[in-house]
């Protein structure tokens, strides 16, 4: 029997963006058609996709964001924050239903039914703050899963990776004064949301819990898996997490239209086997990746066929 994850659902297409936007629907088509074509969907397990219940998001996020994002969808759609994050009837559904299937894979991992797995979701998460959608995010659907851990399935200590080229700015924010949960992000900078400085490094009780690494436009794979095996494996072998999440955005592609980082496929494979090694010799080898960005859909089929093969 399989026993790393795999979340897809075509109800995940629902939410539409509308022409010539960047986050679309064609983004999981490619992926899916991707896994397939290379004989990787059928070794793993599919887990059932269900939506998040306001008492999940709200572990996360504020009543009123909530209730922001339901009315907007409920009236119709468009955009929402500064214009970039747009919205459709579906969308609110679709965001459950994203932050409920990353859930479902974390709580399936953390009781010893799978050892990994890869949530292929949208929309993505790590921008949305508690009380505001922004960057094509609605509901932070790796900080959900965190605090689901955490609260209710006794997982003392989480580390969360974000490797997407936007900083993470919702994720850093949700836990900057959480000690129990560590947040790393390699990111090109300057780039939106303009957060993710070196020197914000957590608040409170959470100072020292938050680490960032900036990189120059035009940085490569040295560079960027430099940032990982010089910094986050440090790091995290003081830290001693109990569970480890990646925000796997594929974006820093050297292809990817929104960004100026020139990472390859073949660095984003290391980078998996580099983030499991850490969930190997420290969490019981448990860890869950969760779609963020990657915007040429051929790169990022590539990519995601390179990180699931490194999973199994």
């Amino acid at each position: 029997m399989a026993r790393i994850g795999l979340v897809q659902d075509r109800r995940f297409e629902e939410h539409d963006t509308g022409p010539g936007h960047p986050e679309r629907p064609d983004r999981l088509r490619a992926i899916r058609a991707a896994l397939t074509q290379a004989g990787l969907s059928g070794k793993c397990r599919s887990v059932e996709v269900e939506e998040a219940s306001d008492r999940t998001l709200a572990l996360v996020h504020d009543p009123g964001h909530l209730r922001g994002v339901r009315a907007a969808c409920a009236a119709g759609g468009g955009p929402l924050d500064d214009g970039d994050t747009v919205v459709c009837p579906a969308s609110e559904r679709v965001a459950r239903l994203a932050a409920g299937g990353s859930v479902a894979l974390c709580r399936e991992v953390a009781r010893g039914n799978l050892e990994r797995g890869f949530a292929a979701v949208r929309p993505p998460g790590h921008h949305a703050e508690r009380d505001r959608p922004m960057g094509f995010c609605l509901f932070n659907n790796v900080a959900v899963a965190a605090r689901v851990l955490r609260h209710e399935e006794g997982i003392g200590r989480v580390l969360v990776v974000d490797w997407d080229v936007h900083h993470g700015n919702g994720t850093q924010h949700i836990f900057e004064e959480a000690p129990e949960v560590f947040y790393f992000s390699v990111h090109q900078w300057p780039l939106y949301p303009g957060t993710g400085a070196e020197h914000e490094r957590g608040a409170g009780r959470g100072l020292g819990a938050t680490l960032n690494r900036p990189l120059p436009p035009g940085s490569g794979d040295r560079e960027w898996l430099g940032a990982l095996s010089e910094h986050l494996v440090p790091a995290a072998e003081r830290f001693r997490p109990d569970f480890v999440l990646i925000s796997a955005g594929f974006d820093a592609h050297a292809r990817d239209p929104l960004a100026a980082l020139s990472v390859t496929t073949a660095a984003f494979a290391e980078a998996t086997r580099l983030v499991r090694g850490i969930a190997d010799r420290h969490a019981g080898g448990r860890l869950v990746s969760l779609l963020e960005g990657g915007y040429d859909l051929d790169a990022l089929a590539e990519c995601a066929v390179a990180h699931v093969a490194e999973l199994l």
